[in-house]
């Protein structure tokens, strides 16, 4: 899907904004 694009290419990125993202989600994994 073009979010999980998204995530994969924010955590190459930036894993810090990343993490940040998937807290402020409330995304657990």
């Amino acid at each position: 899907s073009r979010r999980r694009k998204l995530l994969d290419y924010l955590k190459s990125e930036s894993v810090e904004r990343y993490q940040t993202l998937i807290g402020r989600l409330g995304i657990r994994k």
